[in-house]
């Protein structure tokens, strides 16, 4: 997956750096510092208020978010604690970068103890702003977009679909996951009326970009891309582009490597511990 930043209007300044933690066995579980957000409502948070957002790394973020599956599957189980070493095993990723990656939100952990998972649960949700609801709106409503509006796994996880869009006549009016589909002229008012923060673009790439428009001009500040094609967007907007066939060459290259016998044969390079994902910016 590719992380595009607003193209439109110029490049986005780089991410600033993390404060140095502590020995990461010596200091106990400590609840969330201050996390700036774009909703001044957040600030009252006893768990808001001091490291900024941008203070955490791009590919920390997206460890963040794998270290929130695993803790949840942990919860659901019943457990209550879980080693540092535990959970960057499930996670896939080296217990130093594990313990550097929850420093950046204020979690230490305990020694002979590890992590609380229920506060740990707390502490990435809140950096990752799932704390709060955000609306997703789907344009393109053909195979990938009919499966992306009726899984049931998204409203579950704080994404609720709200909204369906697509150029097709014969589709307008019709409920697709028990939302009726609009014409894409309606992407501004209907985004703009139902709060869509996040939309999701799975057209062919003839019409990303005029789609993407009119999101932006909807009010949309996030976007998730599925069409072949590089997006142009507004500093404010944050664009993450998947491309499948980028991750098939990906694959491929390994699979060549494994069969030469080359150095690293027979595993995946992953040196961000994001599962072999192209971050950019």
């Amino acid at each position: 997956m590719v992380a595009q930043r607003g193209r439109r209007n110029g490049s986005s300044s780089a991410s600033g750096r993390g404060r140095r933690a502590p020995d990461a066995d010596n200091a106990p579980t400590a609840e969330l510092p201050a996390v700036e957000t774009a909703d001044p409502a957040d600030a009252t948070d006893p768990g808001a208020g001091g490291l900024p957002v941008k203070a955490v790394p791009e590919a920390a973020v997206a460890r963040l978010a794998v270290y929130l599956r695993v803790l949840s599957t942990l919860a659901e189980q019943g457990s209550t604690t879980v080693s540092s070493e535990e959970l960057s095993h499930a996670a896939g990723v080296n217990s130093a970068k594990l313990r550097k990656d929850l420093s950046y939100i204020g979690s230490y952990g305990t020694r002979g103890v590890g992590y609380e998972v229920e506060v740990l649960i707390g502490q990435i949700e809140r950096t990752l702003g799932l704390t709060r609801q955000h609306r997703v709106a789907v344009v393109g409503i053909g195979n990938l977009g009919h499966a992306l509006a009726n899984y049931g796994g998204f409203p579950g996880r704080g994404f609720p679909v709200e909204a369906l869009f697509d150029v097709d006549p014969d589709l307008i009016g019709v409920p697709v996951g028990g939302l009726p589909v609009s014409g894409l002229e309606e992407i501004p008012r209907v985004c703009a009326e139902r709060g869509i923060s996040i939309g999701v673009i799975a057209t062919p790439s003839t019409a990303a970009q005029s789609v993407c428009d009119r999101l932006v001009e909807g009010g949309v500040q996030c976007i998730l891309n599925f069409a072949p094609v590089v997006l142009q967007v507004p500093e404010h907007v944050e664009v993450r582009k998947v491309d499948l066939a980028v991750e098939l060459q990906i694959l491929s290259f390994h699979v060549a490597r494994r069969a030469d016998g080359g150095p690293g044969a027979g595993r995946v390079a992953d040196t961000e511990g994001l599962g072999g994902a192209v971050m950019s910016s």
